[in-house]
């Protein structure tokens, strides 16, 4: 999971100029972005700044242009942005003007909370309390009035539960993801789902249903699952509605993004981090046919890495080799 240095007005400037031009072509000309072919209902906005859209036109220009075709079914799919560093609002107000302009739903991830991942592969996060309320609110600010669906703050309830984040601040979290899900929903058109993790993880999803009372998501519009990992569409609804059940009815959103294939099932402890031969899974889509599954996103951004595992580079990192696996078994199982 990302987690770069923070921003600056440079970096902001920079983006802009991606997104405006989408880089230059062999000769030196601004490159026409791929005409879009997925997202065709308009339903959530695409990056055309993506990494990955990014790597189609390179390829394309390279003469690899097998590959890129392969890659466009990441380029030409919604993925969330994940603002990072100590100031958020350069990558939103890309995301928001970018989705003002084009239409759609922008999907964000909130990740910043204090002693965020236990210190492991994406450790880090706000230094203190102080530091992530001043970051959610200008989180919150950057949305503005647009819709925005939020998936906040992945691991941090779970981890509560598995031992890994230390008692001493348990209090603190709780008290900080209830927060946070009060200011974002104080802006007009912004839906928050509060991580809770996935099937393989906390196997007995009742050890969840008070921290992510006391985390305020009674408030919020329901929960996010399977963020980053590899579940199966039917495993994840199935443990969805035992939460969903504890919790009066509460609805969920699906990461789909890499679990075509489901999980990988080989016994390591690390099956979750950058698992060969895994595919994409569903399109996201508001349009799920349950009424306790609200959506299926692109959470994790496929192709970023999970980590240094199995010859991956840092976690966030994006890693083209990693990402045309996953589209060329996808576009495999498709026929």
């Amino acid at each position: 999971m990302p987690g770069p240095a923070a921003r600056t007005l440079a970096a902001l400037a920079a983006a802009v100029l991606l997104a405006g031009c989408g880089g230059g072509g062999p000769d030196g000309a601004p490159e026409r972005l791929p005409e879009r072919t997925s997202d065709a209902k308009g339903e959530f906005w695409v990056d055309p700044g993506s990494e990955a859209a990014r790597q189609v036109r390179r390829w394309h220009a390279e003469g690899r242009d097998d590959d890129a075709r392969v890659l466009r079914r990441i380029a030409d799919r919604a993925a969330a942005v994940w603002p990072s560093g100590e100031d958020p609002r350069p990558e939103i107000h890309r995301a928001i003007q970018g989705a003002r302009r084009d239409g759609g739903t922008v999907v964000l991830v909130a990740y910043n909370i204090p002693h965020r991942d236990c210190g492991q592969y994406s450790a880090g996060g706000a230094p203190d309390a102080a530091a992530y309320r001043t970051w959610l609110e200008e989180f919150a600010e950057g949305i503005g009035d647009h819709p925005a669906l939020v998936v906040l703050e992945p691991d941090a309830v779970p981890h509560l539960v598995d031992g890994c984040t230390p008692p001493v601040h348990h209090a603190e979290r709780t008290a900080l993801l209830g927060e946070a899900v009060d200011r974002l929903k104080r802006q007009p058109r912004t839906r928050v789902y509060l991580d809770a993790g996935n099937p393989s993880w906390i196997t007995d999803p009742d050890e969840l249903v008070d921290p992510l009372r006391a985390s305020g998501v009674e408030r919020a519009d329901g929960i996010s699952l399977n963020v980053s990992n590899f579940q199966s569409d039917r495993d994840v609804i199935r443990y969805g509605r035992r939460i969903s059940e504890a919790l009066d009815g509460k609805t969920f959103v699906i990461d789909s993004s890499r679990n075509g294939s489901g999980p990988l099932g080989d016994g390591r402890e690390d099956d979750w981090c950058n698992p060969p031969g895994r595919s994409l899974g569903r399109a996201p889509t508001f349009e799920t046919g349950d009424p306790l599954v609200d959506a299926y996103l692109w959470i994790k951004r496929p192709g970023e890495s999970d980590g240094e595992c199995r010859g991956g580079p840092p976690a966030g990192r994006w890693w083209p080799d990693y990402a045309l696996g996953l589209a060329r078994n996808a576009a495999a199982e498709a026929g």
